[in-house]
């Protein structure tokens, strides 16, 4: 009776044996990082492609550091691809222009674009964006003064844009569209369009209208030039990286979602829009409907 008693308790164990050893074979292993994660995993590094005058998205510091409300979702995104990749990561930061970022992202010279560019269908052919950061549109930005008050009077005159923009298709298409035979110069970047309107090389600058009243704040000229027009445009922000990344949509996908929850994006917009810039101005600009709507979304989001 005790012989079979021990019998049947080294059987259990056997079959216990057996069980766990067959359940640690089946275990899923853990997940493998692929693409950027990957990346950032084996260098310690990501390269986050930034601005030098898209205020108050992405642009330099008087100390000549990249600052700005993209900026800050980046840095935000960096600790969150930290946690999940294990390890301390260092940011690379490479300027890039409107022209220059998306070649930049495809070619892996930069992980992250923190900018202001704009998310569309023609884009997402070549790169990927993280959920809508803000909503803006093009605008005319003239001297005050200005007979200039919408792009139909905008015939004969000289207006400016930026190379590599959404705003300079949009005016070349109003110009075909409306037969208005505006006289068109394209511009390195922002700061070199209004460089132009200073000088009184053109009429007109044609871009976002907060990227106009970023530059009018940060170069304190409200008193001197007006935002002017209906919205020729429509022109949702994201941040880019590369297409077909999925670890990384994900990631950035779940980041913008916690950020959303826990209010910390209304929190920055606030640092950015709402309180005085670095230069001593403020932009004064509240949050538009249309943004918080997507903000509301981000949190609502079904898994």
């Amino acid at each position: 009776m005790k012989r079979a008693f021990i019998l049947q308790l080294a059987a259990a164990g056997l079959l216990w044996a057996l069980a766990a050893n067959a359940g640690a074979q089946t275990a899923p292993a853990p997940t493998q990082l692929t693409g950027t994660l990957a990346k950032v995993r084996e260098t310690g590094t990501i390269a986050i492609g930034h601005r030098e005058s898209s205020i108050p998205f992405s642009y330099l510091s008087a100390r000549g550091e990249p600052i700005g409300y993209s900026v800050d979702l980046c840095k935000l995104l960096v600790d969150a691809i930290s946690e999940e990749v294990g390890r301390t990561v260092a940011v690379r930061w490479v300027p890039v222009t409107s022209e220059s970022r998306i070649p930049a992202v495809v070619s892996g010279q930069v992980d992250l674009e923190c900018g202001s560019t704009t998310n569309n269908l023609e884009r997402q052919k070549q790169v990927s964006f993280s959920p809508t950061m803000f909503v803006s549109g093009t605008k005319l930005l003239v001297k005050k003064g200005s007979a200039i008050k919408s792009f139909r009077d905008l015939a004969g005159r000289r207006v400016v844009v930026t190379a590599g923009t959404t705003n300079e298709k949009t005016m070349r298409e109003l110009s075909a569209k409306f037969k208005i035979d505006m006289i068109l110069s394209v511009a390195a970047d922002h700061a070199a369009s209004f460089a132009q309107l200073q000088a009184g090389q053109v009429d007109a600058f044609a871009t976002d209208d907060v990227l106009l009243y970023g530059l009018l704040a940060q170069n304190k000229a409200q008193a001197d030039y007006v935002v002017t027009g209906d919205f020729l445009s429509y022109d949702p922000y994201g941040i880019m990286y590369r297409k077909g990344d999925t670890q990384l949509a994900q990631l950035v996908n779940d980041t913008f979602h916690n950020l959303a929850e826990d209010r910390e994006i209304e929190r920055r917009y606030s640092r950015w829009f709402l309180r005085k810039l670095p230069s001593g101005v403020s932009l004064d600009l509240p949050m538009s409907a249309q943004l918080e709507t997507i903000i509301q979304t981000m949190v609502a989001r079904t898994e």
